[in-house]
């Protein structure tokens, strides 16, 4: 493997800045930040900041861009010198990977939700260069695993950088070594696991009990799609009422704005979510938690590869939400993950209450993320690998 053209940078005034402004753009969304915002958390003025960037969007380039080359940097250290990657330089690759997302969090938070804000060459440069790192990873899980077609090994390496994209998804932590070699685990345990066959044969879907249409479902749908692929500022009222063939104005005789649109979405992933998890909890055998994990997660790929309502709700698009009613979707995300938890502790005392919930978001991480990138959700047998690769995280066996 030829070495990157990799931008390493000192810990400068630059990077320090760059280094506020993400944790700003994390918290609030990067349309609830602004120039001054981040000179006044660095303790600086407007002008100065402008010293070392142009704009917001130079910022956000100058973060994602560094976490590439870190990756980027990891890669090649790990992996170049021999042609065949022996198990300890994959190893080693993963280790570094797990302290690049211990340490910088934000980054991979960015890089998933707020990379549409980018200029269109910092994302196709994006696209390129994290392209090149997932070749190299493919090309390594093969050499490990000769038994794969190609497309199942870049499927793992995608799942793989799911598991440590999953840092920045909460705010759960551990020390930092344990951090790295819980996640380590978690990684492998993806990069072995063994893909459902094509005739092996989905379960039927958990009735979802939520009504028919009615022309208030239709602009939910309208306003889900929409929001989805565009996010939020991008996409107006009379957008929305377009795409559910009424006119723009009439919108608002079911919903008062765009946040409540928003509010509504949320609310309905959130009671998909609530009904999968009693069919599942219920349905399963008596104080057989493996099972309730297994049905659990079946339930949860159902509902995410169903509607595009669990996608917007957990892409950062809460922020738009009115405060009372932020807090209130957040405490029904926390509760959903918390029976995750309970029975991930059953199933494994070892692990630490903490480090059930790092398992958890990591396993639910990979579904979100494999669901919605386009080199692999077309996959026919998706649903079924998702609910794969989540059992495998969360160490069924």
């Amino acid at each position: 493997m030829d070495r990157p053209t990799s931008r390493r940078r000192p810990r400068d005034r630059k990077s320090q800045l760059a280094s506020v402004a993400a944790g700003l753009f994390r918290a609030r969304g990067y349309h609830g930040v602004g120039i001054n915002d981040i000179a006044a958390e660095a303790g600086i003025t407007g002008p100065a900041l402008y010293r070392h960037f142009a704009d917001k969007q130079a910022i956000l380039a100058y973060v994602v861009l560094a976490g590439i080359d870190d990756m980027e940097a990891a890669t090649h250290e790990a992996l170049s010198g021999l042609d065949v990657p022996a198990p300890g330089q994959v190893e080693a690759l993963l280790g570094a990977l797990a302290a690049q997302a211990v340490e910088r969090r934000e980054v991979a938070a960015l890089w998933r939700w707020e990379g549409r804000h980018l200029a269109a060459e910092d994302q196709r440069e994006i696209r390129r260069r994290s392209g090149a790192v997932l070749e190299a990873w493919t090309k390594a899980l093969l050499v490990q695993r000769p038994e794969l077609a190609a497309e199942d090994a870049e499927l793992l390496c995608w799942a793989g950088l799911s598991v440590f994209g999953s840092v920045s998804v909460h705010h759960t932590s551990v020390a930092r070594k344990r951090f790295g070699q819980l996640l380590v685990t978690l990684a492998q345990r993806v990069l072995h696991a063994t893909l459902p066959t094509p005739a092996e044969e989905e379960p039927a879907p958990p009735p979802n009990g939520l009504g028919t249409p009615s022309r208030r479902e239709q602009l939910l749908a309208a306003a889900t799609e929409l929001f989805r692929r565009r996010g939020f500022h991008a996409v107006s009222m009379e957008d929305i009422g377009a795409a559910a063939g009424i006119a723009g104005p009439s919108v608002y005789r079911h919903f008062p704005s765009k946040a409540g649109l928003v509010l509504a979405i949320c609310q309905r992933a959130a009671d998909r979510l609530a009904i999968g998890a009693e069919h599942a909890l219920r349905t399963s055998a008596p104080a057989d938690e493996r099972e309730a994990l297994r049905r659990l997660a079946q339930s949860y790929v159902y509902t995410l590869t169903g509607s595009g309502e669990l996608a917007v709700a957990f892409s950062g698009m809460h922020v738009n939400v009115p405060e009372r009613e932020r807090a209130e979707l957040v405490r029904v995300q926390r509760d959903y993950v918390a029976q995750w938890v309970r029975l991930l502790s059953t199933v494994h005392p070892g692990l630490s209450a903490r480090e059930a919930k790092i398992t958890v978001h990591a396993a639910l991480t990979v579904a979100n993320d494999l669901s919605r990138t386009r080199r692999v959700n077309a996959r026919p047998q998706l649903g079924a690998e998702l609910v794969t690769l989540m059992t495998e995280v969360l160490d069924l066996g």
